[in-house]
């Protein structure tokens, strides 16, 4: 190629076949012909390590990339800024495309280990879960001084927002709630007496259903399912707000987000979760009286009997005290997930799945570490 070919949009110097000379218009008109030309200096061992942009015509974003392809997106910036004989927008269109392919082309990919990329992710989790943890424990500190600050000042109290934030809360939770529960009941009481018939001892499958809901179902299932349910919709709502910078107005009219939106939004799931174990309770033992006096022909009367002589009022304190702390987490979790959204419908969308799985995780970690702490305390 030492001879200059006039069809040619480059060529190599006579004495250096490591500078390459370009020329002609590198245009999207002549692709097919350039990545032809283009294809030959790559089968050649000698690598090209200088070239003269002097004799270039035309150039737009097609010609620009084989460019790049051809000289490699390091030398061509290279060139784009030790050369003076280029225009200007040539320069500039070159400079963009030799630092947009750049990273892909001179960065190739190294492979990777098993363990190191597992450690790689267990590390990178660990300090997801640790920064979710801290924001949790900063976002409650927020909600409880703006609780405490205006606990004295009823001129404050958002009365008609709690109330509605109640009924969507609660009252209309209540029959998927009692459905689920009076089901999971029956479940437990039916699978508690097929095992224990066995052994003779059905009548025990009364304690069983009191003592599980007493002490663990009722308040889980509750809380799962508003975890699932009404995090969810706190999330959806502020950051619909947040994403129609509605969230920026409020502030712009001296008000604080918190008192406005959070605090009826907590206060309602702390009252409407426990209301709704409560009836969680009750549904799930009414599941279990069906099943005992339908295939154990055990009456109500002496069920209710049964469950008054041997459960004691400590199961119910007990499952009725985690309500409060579970209410209070799925709330929290809820509203800071709707202020962690960006602006965008997927934002929206992302931050709503978080909250629910979020919601759920913490709310069966504190379960199981309550579980515990009473197991040990002898409760």
């Amino acid at each position: 190629m030492s001879t200059v070919d006039p069809h040619s949009f480059f060529y190599c110097a006579e004495q250096d076949h490591s500078h390459l000379i370009i020329q002609g218009d590198w245009i999207l008109a002549h692709y097919a012909t350039l990545r032809e030309q283009i294809a030959e200096p790559r089968k050649n061992t000698t690598a090209i390590t200088s070239a003269d942009l002097g004799e270039l015509g035309k150039l737009d974003t097609a010609g620009a990339q084989l460019l790049a392809e051809l000289l490699g997106p390091d030398l061509l910036e290279r060139l784009t800024h030790n050369s003076d004989n280029i225009s200007p927008k040539h320069s500039i269109l070159l400079q963009r495309v030799a630092q947009t392919i750049g990273p892909a082309a001179s960065e190739p990919v190294a492979p990777g280990f098993l363990i190191v990329d597992l450690l790689a992710r267990t590390g990178n989790a660990s300090l997801i879960f640790w920064r979710h943890l801290v924001e949790l424990l900063g976002f409650s500190g927020l909600v409880l001084s703006s609780l405490a600050r205006n606990l004295l000042r009823p001129g404050n109290w958002r009365v008609t927002s709690l109330v509605a934030q109640i009924e969507v809360t609660g009252l209309n939770a209540l029959p998927i709630v009692a459905l689920l529960t009076f089901l999971v009941g029956a479940v437990v009481a039916f699978l508690g007496a097929t095992i224990l018939e066995s052994f003779g001892a059905t009548i025990y499958t009364i304690d069983l259903v009191a003592f599980s809901f007493l002490r663990e179902f009722a308040v889980l299932l509750t809380a799962i399912l508003l975890a699932g349910r009404t995090a969810s919709a706190y999330t959806a709502q502020i950051g619909s707000m947040k994403a129609n910078e509605e969230v920026d107005a409020i502030r712009a009219l001296g008000l604080n987000p918190i008192d406005l939106l959070v605090l009826p939004r907590v206060l309602a799931m702390l009252i409407s979760l426990p209301i709704l174990t409560l009836v969680a309770m009750f549904f799930g033992l009414l599941g279990g009286a069906l099943v005992c006096m339908l295939s154990l022909d055990i009456s109500l009367p002496m069920f209710l009997g049964t469950l008054q002589q041997n459960m004691d009022a400590r199961h119910f304190y007990l499952g009725m005290a985690k309500a409060p702390i579970f209410a209070f987490l799925i709330a929290l979790i809820g509203c800071m997930e709707g202020f962690k959204v960006s602006g965008s419908a997927q934002s929206v969308g992302e931050h709503t799945t978080s909250s629910v799985v979020q919601s759920i995780f913490v709310v069966i970690v504190v379960d199981a570490m309550a579980a515990l702490f009473f197991m040990e305390m002898g409760w």
